[in-house]
């Protein structure tokens, strides 16, 4: 089997090197327009080419996201965007719209164009139809099982992508319209509001105080609220199936989600090409995922529809088990300096983790500020703290047992 390719998210140019330095083989961004994470921060064209460089230089690949679903104003200045990215060379566009499409077609031909699951692509033909169209990728709608994912991946004339990890969408394939109709802000532009983690209560205006029989309790319910997706502990199926390439979804995350998510996933990965049948899940991987920001991990679509247990009926919030607290800057004299990204102080129990593998635990008994002054507390984001401790590879990240255990 052709080795699978990796591919995560970075929602800005800070998140890229941990992408790519935590082993991703390919990356997807935004520009600031025609993306579908306009929360996300996303690229200037200048960014963009900083990006490609960054990432050509380590023989790894940079996809655009240009999957909104275009109005006419937007198609006016589209021809000279795309322009730019192959000039930046870009290596795929991500497009959902059949305009766009064409347009990509027409002005940029020499750049691959794969087809974003917001085209709900989820089956053999649509991806045929595509491939005649020129398309060299289809990323399959999260709504197939991996029985459909296998049938598809194994007789298309092209490259099948799914989403391995992340948040789901109650919506088919992306496609809502909810947080429209609620604030005016629309998903299928990029602005989503994320109306399907609210509290709700669904009451019908002629029988007041009479509700719907979902599954609630007396604070309301969270019935849109999915389960995020994690199919880790199926990696072998999934690997089985053919597809090309493993999503993570994610841009809005921080570094630190982007760095350790793809460190699991590309650990596993080169596990199984080297192990075969004797590959099993590691027990350190299942409690790394836990260890980043998360609603509760479901396997979505993969085993066929999910009932009732798909969806988290108790709160919209997350799981925390660990903060994110600093990004490692340098070493010198034996201390090690970094950003502050949480809350710290003398007494905390912290855990270094790195791109090379070498992960420490640590009490942090000394601390200084960036002057070299004693201090007890770094609460200030981003100020410059020295800690004594080891040589440390560059982009590595601390982190520490959440105080409030969740959010």
């Amino acid at each position: 089997m052709p080795n699978p390719e990796l591919l995560s998210p970075v929602g800005n140019l800070e998140k890229l090197p941990f992408a790519i330095e935590y082993g991703a083989d390919a990356v997807y961004l935004a520009g600031d327009r025609f993306g579908l994470r306009a929360g996300a921060g996303n690229f200037t064209m200048e960014q963009i080419q900083a990006a490609i460089d960054y990432a050509h230089s380590r023989k790894k690949k940079v996809y655009i996201t240009v999957n909104i679903f275009a109005h006419n104003e937007d198609i006016a200045v589209l021809p000279h965007y795309l322009e730019s990215l192959a000039q930046a060379q870009a290596d795929a566009f991500l497009i959902s719209d059949p305009g766009i499409f064409r347009i990509a077609r027409k002005v940029t031909p020499q750049v691959p164009v794969h087809i974003s699951t917001q085209a709900n692509n989820t089956n053999l033909q649509t991806a045929c139809f595509w491939h005649d169209l020129g398309a060299s990728r289809i990323v399959l709608a999260r709504e197939l099982s991996l029985l459909e994912i296998a049938e598809i991946s194994q007789n298309a004339p092209l490259e099948t992508e799914i989403f391995v990890h992340g948040a789901m969408c109650m919506s088919y394939s992306g496609r809502c319209l909810i947080s429209n109709f609620l604030t005016g802000r629309g998903a299928n532009q990029g602005d989503c509001t994320h109306p399907c983690r609210w509290q709700y209560r669904l009451e019908e205006a002629q029988r007041p105080g009479e509700y719907f029989p979902i599954e609630e309790d007396k604070r309301g319910t969270y019935f849109f609220n999915s389960k995020d997706l994690c199919l880790l502990p199926y990696l072998a199926e999934v690997l089985g199936s053919g597809v090309a390439s493993l999503k993570i979804e994610g841009r809005m995350k921080s570094p630190y989600y982007v760095a350790c998510v793809t460190r699991v996933y590309r650990q596993a990965i080169d596990a199984y090409l080297s192990e075969g049948k004797s590959f099993t899940i590691r027990q350190s991987w299942l409690e790394e995922l836990e260890k980043v920001s998360h609603r509760a991990y479901g396997s979505g679509f993969a085993f066929g529809k999910p009932d009732a247990s798909g969806q988290n009926y108790e709160n919209g919030g997350y799981i925390r088990g660990y903060d994110f607290a600093g990004l490692v800057q340098d070493w010198h004299d034996g201390e090690i300096y970094f950003s502050q990204r949480n809350h710290l102080r003398l007494g905390d129990k912290i855990e270094i983790i790195s791109p090379d593998g070498q992960d420490y635990k640590m009490v942090i008994e000394q601390m200084k500020d960036a002057d070299g002054n004693e201090i007890e507390a770094a609460p200030h984001p981003q100020q410059i703290v020295r800690i004594p401790g080891p040589k440390l590879s560059s982009y590595s990240i601390i982190r520490r047992k959440a105080r409030d255990g969740a959010c």
